[in-house]
């Protein structure tokens, strides 16, 4: 498969399952927290996909497209799993969906980079919430939800946060 396809399966993907967790967070309060900007697109597209849900973004470094820049409230830059230590107290209250989207090509580097999300997001979510990943996030409480029909096992992950731990 050339990397074009991949990058068009992997963005389907994407599409598919914030779609399907715009509709499983329905009656669930709180924030959309977007781990990782990039160039915006994904940003976009909650904001037009959750119209009146607050979304606050994480990321490094801002590289978007200007009009897929949050404001300086909702922009919360550095590394994104020391950035999401002491979260909570920037976004008020836990959050109903985390889309995080900052895996690397580097399997090694995704594997300890997903060992310290899981647990760093799940003090930041409302029981009930939504993590949509690009990597697989195992954390106790957590139950895999079905994938939209057309994505690949694999290719994305979502989860329903039944509990907080402790």
């Amino acid at each position: 498969m050339s990397r074009l396809d991949s990058f068009i399966r992997r963005m389907s993907a994407q599409r598919d399952c914030l779609a399907l967790a715009a509709e499983l967070i329905r009656d669930v309060p709180g924030p959309v927290l977007e781990l990782g900007l990039g160039n915006g697109h994904t940003y976009d597209h909650l904001r037009e996909l959750l119209p009146g849900r607050e979304i606050f973004v994480f990321d490094r470094r801002i590289a978007a497209h200007p009009d897929c820049i949050p404001d300086d409230a909702h922009m919360i830059l550095g590394d994104v799993p020391e950035a999401l230590d002491g979260a909570l107290a920037r976004t008020g209250r836990p959050a109903a969906l985390v889309h995080s989207d900052v895996g690397t090509g580097d399997e090694t580097a995704n594997r300890k980079l997903a060992a310290a999300l899981g647990p760093a997001i799940d003090k930041l979510m409302a029981p009930g919430g939504i993590v949509v990943s690009d990597q697989a996030l195992e954390v106790p409480g957590w139950l895999p939800v079905a994938l939209p029909a057309g994505v690949m096992q694999d290719r994305y992950f979502i989860n329903r946060v039944e509990r907080r731990t402790p």
